[in-house]
């Protein structure tokens, strides 16, 4: 396996976590101001409480004797998210740190002698992901994002992933970050009910417009935090950037971005289902190798997963 790439078994997928910050307040009770679950790393009853969630994910993959991705809960912390809780930038390059070191514990003690745990950054958009009026474009985001990059190489982390990307200007500041850290990433688009991004951009033009001012430099792309039904109709071509699409974090419900934002109950949706409709997705798509889930989703959305898939 090399750094730039998940492993090589395109017949089978490798899974990844589920939805950690819905499973912390709606599963646990856990406050999570500005949905940043990074700040539990400070603590030893957080870091029980990640330890508990990633060994009920992992365990599913360890299960079926799949490779996994462990995935450091780093998605809020940089500079705008990280001032509002009080971090500045040497206290995010430490908790950036601290959090792969965690990971790469985790996997320490759980991967086997046939399996694969690569352990990846997390990156997440510089405003909120659900106002897509906010937009970065492509030097400011590699200028942003590029202090937790570096982050993540000092740690050792394998690879990392931006997710919940809402347009394509902020891609490909992240894309041009990664490349000049010497670190590989994935892309992650969210769409909105009608497979669009956020920002209007369809999801092959915005893949299409970040390898074309990268020179594709991600080592692929994903999509997250929509449920397959809004984005499968945009999946039905044959154009070339479909194969650059490598793995899906979907939403358990069917809600709107709109409707989760103001949800005060948890939607768990149909493990079962989603886990058919995964199915479905590589079938279509054979390239959809990384799976795992986003918002409503917990460990059981991914033993479903794991089960329609393999």
């Amino acid at each position: 396996m090399t750094r730039a790439n998940i492993p090589p078994r395109p017949s089978r997928p490798i899974l990844t976590d589920s939805g950690l910050e819905t499973w912390l307040i709606f599963e646990r009770g856990i406050d999570l101001p500005e949905f940043a679950a990074f700040p539990l790393l400070e603590t030893s009853e957080g870091r029980d409480l990640l330890t508990e969630y990633w060994e009920l994910n992992l365990g599913v993959a360890t299960a079926r004797g799949l490779d996994f991705i462990l995935g450091a809960p780093t998605w809020r912390a940089s500079a705008v998210w990280g001032a509002r809780l009080g971090y500045d930038a040497a206290a995010l390059d430490r908790i950036n740190r601290d959090g792969i070191a965690f990971m790469q514990d985790l996997r320490d003690r759980h991967q086997g002698p046939s399996s694969v745990m690569p352990v990846w950054g997390s990156v997440g958009p510089k405003s909120d992901a659900y106002k897509p009026d906010q937009q970065t474009g492509p030097a400011e985001a590699e200028a942003y994002h590029r202090p937790q990059i570096d982050s993540f190489k000092a740690a050792g982390a394998d690879a990392f992933t931006a997710q919940t990307l809402t347009h394509s200007d902020e891609a490909i500041g992240i894309a041009l970050a990664a490349r000049a850290a010497g670190l590989p990433c994935t892309l992650s688009f969210t769409t909105e009910t009608d497979g669009r991004l956020p920002s209007g951009e369809g999801l092959g033009a915005a893949i299409q417009r970040v390898d074309d001012a990268t020179h594709a430099s991600p080592a692929s792309y994903m999509i997250n935090c929509a449920h397959p039904d809004h984005f499968r109709d945009a999946l039905a071509t044959d154009a070339p950037w479909l194969q650059r699409l490598g793995g899906i974090r979907a939403n358990a419900s069917r809600l709107s971005h709109a409707a989760l934002d103001n949800a005060t109950e948890l939607d768990p949706g149909d493990p079962v289902e989603l886990g058919a409709l995964y199915r479905q997705l590589r079938e279509a798509v054979p390239s959809l190798t990384v799976l795992g889930g986003c918002c409503g989703t917990d460990h059981r959305h991914i033993e479903q997963i794991g089960k329609a898939c393999v």
